[in-house]
């Protein structure tokens, strides 16, 4: 990604040198994780549920000519399960916290933050709307949000409550040495991910989800969480395709960021952290879909192709 000397965004907040404080974690942050498990949990909304709300997501694409999921305004998304797919702290304590605070790293997520802001801004624009810039909180080890505490191992996320992306760039690496996902755009997917769950923000996406899931069983509540999640994907493959225009990126690069949708599926995580799978559980997507809605966002740049609450995943 030719990424080196264009425009940086000034929405960076960098708390690494005070992560850590404020006492210890109270659990994992209300950034939109649905609990893993392979019980249905008790009654309320089911199928019928969310045959209804894919009515009303339906009826407000139309309408906006936006995606259906602008009816969520949950706790917030994040880039990997709430569960098995959480990582290791492999730094030695050695973390992102050390760094300075003009780092090429952190060059690097002012610059691709920066290209979300531009192509997110002209899409809103182009259907009569105001794109509000996100900020992202580089933090170390654990940071506290509007959401609650996060600890590093939950990975990146971002928080609805203060429209922040969180990430500890750690993770970074650990995509790298422990997921097997390198590159630069490899990267970039991880922060257009999480920018794609503020886009679900600033157009209604989630609050509705948060209203409605109240009333879901657990497994209910997976099958539309991996909805929004394989949305966020497409929104990222929708930014990368203008992107693709500015004439950026390198030859590997949509390549890297496949093969980080492939390693981050909910299927392969499992394998890798507990040996099985167990599909009632997932809520982010398969391997497969998450590679497939990041594809299909970058071949046609079309939001209307990022209709994941209808129809097959």
């Amino acid at each position: 990604m030719l990424w080196r000397g264009r425009r940086q965004s000034d929405n960076i907040e960098d708390d690494r040198s005070d992560s850590g404080s404020g006492g210890g974690l109270g659990g994992s942050p209300g950034q939109f994780r649905i609990p893993i498990g392979g019980s249905s949990g008790g009654g309320g909304m089911s199928l019928s549920g969310l045959i209804i709300f894919a009515v009303v997501a339906l009826i407000a694409w139309g309408v906006f000519g936006i995606n259906p999921l602008q009816l969520l305004n949950g706790d917030g998304g994040a880039l990997l399960p709430g569960g098995g797919g959480q990582i290791s702290d492999n730094s030695g304590g050695q973390n992102s916290g050390a760094a300075p605070a003009n780092d090429e790293m952190k060059q690097f997520v002012a610059t691709v933050l920066a290209e979300t802001e531009d192509t997110w801004t002209g899409i809103f624009k182009s259907q009569g709307l105001t794109y509000e810039d996100p900020k992202l909180v580089l933090f170390s080890s654990q940071v506290r949000s509007a959401c609650g505490f996060a600890s590093a191992a939950a990975g990146p996320f971002y928080c609805p409550g203060d429209h922040k992306v969180y990430l500890d760039m750690t993770f970074f690496q650990q995509l790298d040495q422990q997921f097997g996902a390198s590159g630069e755009f490899a990267r970039a997917y991880v922060i257009a991910h999480e920018v794609g769950h503020h886009v679900q923000n600033l157009t209604g996406i989630m609050g509705k989800f948060n209203q409605m899931r109240q009333g879901m069983s657990e497994a209910d509540a997976n099958q539309l969480s991996v909805r929004i999640e394989l949305q966020a994907d497409c929104f990222a493959g929708v930014w990368a395709h203008y992107t693709a225009q500015k004439g950026i990126l390198e030859q590997g690069d949509i390549e890297s960021a496949l093969n980080a949708a492939k390693q981050i599926g909910d299927d392969t995580l499992q394998k890798k952290m507990q040996g099985y799978v167990v599909p009632e559980s997932f809520n982010h997507g398969t391997s497969q879909q998450r590679q497939t809605w990041l594809a299909r966002g970058y071949k046609s740049g079309k939001l209307s192709d990022c209709n994941t609450m209808s129809g097959p995943l």
